[in-house]
């Protein structure tokens, strides 16, 4: 059975190696997994993937968020998956066609997990871009093509924003992962945040997300291992309900 801990995905998202190892010193005991992104990535390369696995029990997340033609993300996925992460993510915005030539070849047996719509995009921005009226009004019907999509082509799951949980679950079943990134608790929303559409710990997991990927709240804490812990006893409130 899972455990709290189990559904936090702490974020890395510093630019150095120094401060990343900081993070997973302090956290170690307290997260299901790290997740790598762009910056550090890119900023440290793979040897951050080693650090993580030397100092603490945690899976890593290495969120990289493949989109490119499809010879280059099969290749790019290929490479990241020799690391041995639990989780990598690629965008939907190529279609089913790449999606599925990434599923077919992954040797290492890394969950893939497909990025639907970020969670800073609003209907005015997918206006913007040039969407149908009938995406720009709802996102989640973008967000469920999108899903659909993934699960077809034979991802492990996706990556949405906690008010689409509910609905990827019940017509995708509860097997297929569900990755929540913009998760709030209530005592952190104050003052700008470029993240949109938000819900807080306790309600993505009444909703059935199976990873809750929590960052600021725990980073811009005065005493980080404190929010930590706020945040794993509001999960522990959801499913213990």
């Amino acid at each position: 059975m899972k455990r709290a801990k189990d559904y936090l995905i702490f974020p890395l998202d510093v630019p150095t190696y120094k401060e990343a190892i900081r993070y997973v010193e302090l956290l170690g005991k307290h997260v299901g997994l790290f997740k790598v992104g762009l910056e550090l990535f890119v900023s440290v390369g793979p040897k951050i993937l080693k650090g993580i696995r030397e100092r603490s029990g945690a899976g890593i997340f290495l969120d990289l968020k493949f989109h490119d033609i499809p010879a280059t993300v099969k290749n790019a996925f290929l490479a990241a998956s020799a690391h041995g992460v639990a989780f990598t993510t690629v965008h939907c915005d190529e279609g089913k066609g790449l999606l599925r030539s990434v599923v077919e070849n992954n040797p290492s047996g890394t969950k893939i997990l497909a990025v639907t719509v970020l969670t800073s995009l609003e209907s005015k921005n997918l206006k913007e871009l040039g969407y149908l009226d009938r995406y720009v009004k709802n996102i989640t019907e973008l967000v469920m093509l999108r899903a659909r999509m993934a699960k077809e082509a034979g991802c492990s799951g996706v990556v949405c924003s906690g008010l689409e949980v509910e609905r990827v679950k019940a017509e995708l079943g509860k097997d297929f992962i569900v990755v929540t990134p913009g998760i709030r608790p209530a005592w952190s929303l104050a003052g700008k945040d470029d993240q949109k559409r938000i819900i807080t710990p306790y309600q993505a997991i009444k909703g059935g997300a199976d990873y809750l990927v929590v960052g600021r709240p725990i980073r811009a804490a005065e005493k980080p291992i404190e929010a930590a812990e706020r945040v794993l006893d509001e999960i522990e409130m959801a499913i213990s309900e």
